[in-house]
Order: structure tokens, then sequence, then C-alpha cells
């Protein structure tokens, strides 16, 4: 029988070009259709290794999951932006290479991240997610968030309702 390792750590300067690439496969099969084509291709293209580098000794918090040593996903976390929200902490992205989704890693690295928050003495988080990704939504509800703010995100001329979802 084969051990399976599962490591949450943080991301480093060496896992930018590996961190880049699951950002390009997330972002365009959670995105395509949703978010229109050249701002989108814009967004993956710019989150390049240089910039995911450059992220890692950056002022927010980037965790990374790896699996028997590939890297899964990613989540960057740091103060809340919504400055009107009682939250001090959030998650501003949490997203995995395709073949990773939906077999509980989110789980593992969400709880990792509220956890990292909540020891640098932040109360409370929020995470935000575009409406019309029903999956995203599903997972921030499942895991006790609740939807009590809503905003806007333009795309290229195009604007799209996002969902803030809050843990106390």
């Amino acid at each position: 029988m084969k051990t399976l390792s599962i490591e949450v750590r943080p991301g480093l300067p060496r896992d930018a070009a590996e961190i880049s690439q699951v950002h390009r496969l997330s972002w365009l099969q959670t995105y395509s259709g949703l978010i229109p084509h050249r701002p989108l291709n814009e967004m993956v293209d710019r989150r390049n290794a240089a910039w995911w580098r450059k992220a890692t000794g950056g002022p927010s918090t980037l965790l990374i999951i790896e699996v028997a040593g590939v890297i899964a996903g990613y989540a960057t976390l740091g103060l809340s932006r919504a400055r009107a929200l009682p939250q001090e902490g959030e998650v501003y992205e949490i997203y995995f290479r395709p073949e990773y989704q939906g077999i509980g890693l989110g789980r593992i690295l969400f709880g990792e991240a509220s956890s990292l928050l909540t020891s640098l003495g932040c109360r409370g988080l929020v995470v935000w997610c575009l409406d019309d990704c029903a999956h995203a939504g599903r997972f921030f509800r499942n895991a006790g968030g609740r939807d009590i703010c809503e905003g806007m995100e333009d795309f290229g001329g195009k604007s799209l309702k996002k969902i803030g979802y809050v843990w106390n």
C-alpha cells in the first residue's frame, strides 16, 4: 500500500512557474465563457512566473498545497480589502488544477488559510467570488460562509456580480 503525501506550506520563489501554471489552468477552466476572452487571457498572461516570484515576497501570504510533490493548488490571503465589513481577514484567491478539484483538497487549504488568519489576530474573514460561479458559491456555503454582501467587478467592459461570503 502506498502513502500519498499532502502538504500545505508557504509558496516560495522556486514554486513560481508551477503556481503560474495552476493559475492559468484553473482560471481558463473556471472563467472561460464568463469573463470575456481578451481580458481573461490578459489576466492569465500577466500572472506569469515572474509575477508569482514577486508575489512570494509580497504583503499577502501565499499558501500552496502539494500532493505527492505536485503543487495542486494555492491560496492567497491577508487583511480584508472591504473596510466596511467587520471581518478583518480575507482569502483573496483559492484555486486548484482541474484534476485536483472536487476531492476535498479545498477544505484542507481553506482550513489552513482560515487558521493562519486567526493566528495572525484577524477576527473573521471574507471571501469574494463571482455570482455566476455556482461551484465556488456552493463550496463557500458548505464551508459555513454566509453570503451577506455583493459588489460588481469589471472585466473589459463587462460587469459581473460578485458575492461576499463571511465567517465570524
